[in-house]
């Protein structure tokens, strides 16, 4: 009976590995208003709320759409039409004193607000348009990027 049990707990450990490994998800989108698209590793996925994004995903809105974003470490980020915007880099390791937040944002318009990143280590957070850099020092803007 110890025997079974053992290798029952066994598999469900193993089990449960596939799971911690494949939570890379660095935000989440909590809604969408219109049709908003994430591309990840040449695939595209219709967003929605509770939609995982990851580092490297591509987040794109429809002239008419809009869309909430909320970083594990807080940040939120409000994507208006027509927006473009590839996460870049992302890393919230407060027990570690790792940090990162980066944005390219091609075009559209959004509103970024900081959360903890922007709070604890404000150097390591970027936002990039085709013709700038913002370095954010834990604020609350709207960028715009033609």
């Amino acid at each position: 009976m110890k025997r079974l049990c053992l290798l029952a707990m066994s598999w469900l450990l193993l089990l449960s590995v596939p799971a911690w490994a494949a939570d890379t998800h660095v935000a989440l989108v909590k809604q969408v208003s219109g049709r908003v698209t994430v591309l990840r590793q040449g695939q595209t996925l219709e967003a929605a709320g509770g939609t995982q994004l990851q580092v490297t995903d591509r987040i794109l809105a429809a002239p008419d759409a809009s869309a909430g974003v909320v970083f594990k470490d807080g940040t939120l980020l409000t994507l208006g039409g027509n927006a473009d915007v590839l996460v870049r880099d992302y890393v919230f390791e407060p027990k570690a004193g790792k940090y990162a937040f980066s944005l390219y944002m091609t075009k559209g318009s959004a509103i970024y607000e900081s959360g903890k990143i922007g709070k604890l280590a404000p150097a390591s957070v970027k936002v990039e348009t085709p013709k700038a850099t913002v370095g954010v020092r834990g604020t609350r803007f709207l960028i715009e990027a033609n």
